[in-house]
């Protein structure tokens, strides 16, 4: 659940936007919980919706006539969005991180050959 003051200064795309980033939010959860062939497969369908959402944060512009309060107010908003995407976009590279050997890399306490 999201406070309704969060949703004060938002237009509609900016609403849409952060129910599209809670949701993802929620998937990104179940992701950590996954594992094998199912975390594979959200973690696919949360980069492609990262990258829809992206789309839309990047076409979004303030409505024509705002009054510069308002303007700074949806740019304040839009910002938070951003900070959200950025978030979610480094938990999902440390998910992917994690599920990945990293080659090359000794592991502490084994032995080099």
């Amino acid at each position: 659940a999201v406070p309704l003051a969060t949703f004060a200064a938002q237009d509609e795309s900016q609403r849409q936007v952060t129910q599209r980033l809670q949701e993802q939010k929620k998937q990104l959860a179940a992701i950590e919980k996954a594992q094998g062939a199912e975390r594979d497969k959200l973690m696919q369908a949360h980069m492609k919706m990262m990258q829809d959402t992206m789309g839309k944060m990047q076409a979004m512009k303030p409505r024509e006539g705002m009054t510069p309060t308002e303007q700074k107010e949806w740019m304040t908003e839009h910002q938070k969005l951003m900070d959200e995407m950025m978030g979610q976009m480094m938990t999902e590279h440390m998910l992917l991180m994690k599920g990945m050997p990293m080659q090359g890399m000794p592991m502490q306490g084994m032995p080099k050959k």
